[in-house]
């Protein structure tokens, strides 16, 4: 019962809940697991870096500038190692460069709680069930000129997490997101020592109506999906035909509304009553508070993604609190080895997850093999804390010249 009571906290409310803090929960909250090691390795970010197979996840505009005509990735993450060995996350990718503007891509996350024994008041064990969920996508992106794509991306969700009891439907909660990605990819630009190449992206994700774990239509029963926006940029060293370091930065913001500030009971001549005025009674501040939460709840996601811009009880010092940010380097010698190194920093108040990572590629032929590994500098523990992801991809079909 331990696991299960860990799992929904984590899973279902949120991944990282302080409650004396407004921290922004979400459902699904596995759509923002860096699923592949590459950006696993540079701070999980992705949405600037240059094309690889895993950029469904990150930015399918990406694609568009992939060398590769072809290419297939598998990836495998375990996840909450601490307290158990079952529970991972896995994705597989395919995308195809059709010609010089255009490519599509689709990909399968599973996130697999793994077997959880339940038992009756009595100790005595019932079944076993094993929640999960899953994301289902398909983009297309197309270039726009030789510089500059977009992508449009669509994805399916499905939530299984509640559990079947008597007189209770377990039916899984679903719903639908899309993308919308840019890309910018530069000429090599000569300079003094070196030459580079300068990247830009972003991408608007998981844009979609919110989670219904109760099959029903009311908006106060209903959860936030993990809408988000990503901006990055980037630049690649290249300093001759063997040797490049490549740099990133990237921001990251849910465009999901802010939970209201939670109302105190005050007496404000400390008389010992809550009559005077500018008291607010107990009963008061209960009240108000369960009005906030409710009014929150039937927060539709469309006008939600533009609250979440301007909607912090503490203005707009708290709004930049919302914001994450991620800065990578990535070393690759004659595309065949590469060593990366990233941070990952959000604010104390609105999550506290900070935390160094380490990654390493090697590539033979058209097989790539990908780990990285996450040092916490945070006192929040983090679900992927001292965990090694992996990541192999496959680039097959004619290639493209770089321009």
């Amino acid at each position: 019962m331990k696991k299960i009571a860990v799992l929904l906290t984590i899973l279902v409310t949120s991944q990282f809940l302080k409650a004396q803090e407004r921290v922004i929960t979400t459902g699904v909250p596995f759509l923002l697991i860096a699923a592949d090691a590459r950006s696993a390795g540079m701070g999980d970010m992705g949405v600037a870096t240059s094309t690889d197979a895993f950029s469904q996840q990150h930015n399918p505009a990406k694609y568009a500038f992939s060398l590769d005509k072809q290419g297939f990735s598998l990836s495998y993450t375990p996840y909450l190692t601490s307290i158990a060995n079952d529970i991972s996350l896995g994705q597989v990718t395919y995308f195809n460069r059709i010609n010089e503007r255009s490519a599509f891509a689709g990909s399968l996350r599973f996130f697999g709680l793994g077997d959880i024994q339940l038992t009756n008041a009595q100790g005595e064990l019932q079944n076993t069930v094993s929640p999960n969920e899953l994301a289902l996508d398909g983009s297309y992106a197309l270039k726009l000129s030789e510089r500059f794509s977009m992508a449009v991306g669509g994805r399916f969700i499905r939530s299984n997490l509640k559990i079947a009891t008597e007189g209770n439907d377990a039916t899984a909660a679903t719903t639908f997101a899309v993308d919308i990605a840019g890309y910018y990819q530069s000429e090599e630009i000569a300079y003094n020592d070196f030459n580079g190449r300068w990247r830009a992206g972003f991408n608007f994700q998981n844009l979609g109506p919110k989670i219904n774990y109760d099959n029903d239509k009311l908006e106060e029963n209903s959860n936030f999906i993990p809408s988000n926006m990503r901006l990055g940029a980037g630049f690649d060293f290249i300093f001759d035909e063997y040797n490049k370091v490549a740099v990133s930065a990237e921001i990251t913001k849910l465009l999901v509304p802010t939970p209201p500030a939670r109302v105190q009971a005050l007496d404000a001549n400390n008389d010992g009553d809550f009559d005077d005025e500018g008291d607010i009674s107990q009963a008061d501040a209960d009240t108000a508070n369960s009005n906030a939460i409710i009014d929150y709840r039937k927060t539709g996601w469309v006008s939600g993604v533009f609250k979440s811009f301007g909607d912090a009880p503490d203005g707009f010092s708290e709004e930049l609190k919302e914001f994450t940010y991620a800065l990578g380097a990535e070393y690759a010698y004659q595309d065949s080895f590469s060593l990366r190194t990233g941070y990952f920093h959000e604010s104390e108040t609105k999550g506290a997850r900070k935390y160094f990572t380490l990654g390493a590629g090697f590539k033979y032929n058209a097989v790539k093999i990908d780990v990285s590994y996450l040092f916490s500098a945070s006192k929040v523990r983090n679900p992927l804390e001292n965990t090694l992801r992996f990541s192999l991809s496959f680039n097959f079909g004619d290639g493209y010249d770089e321009l």
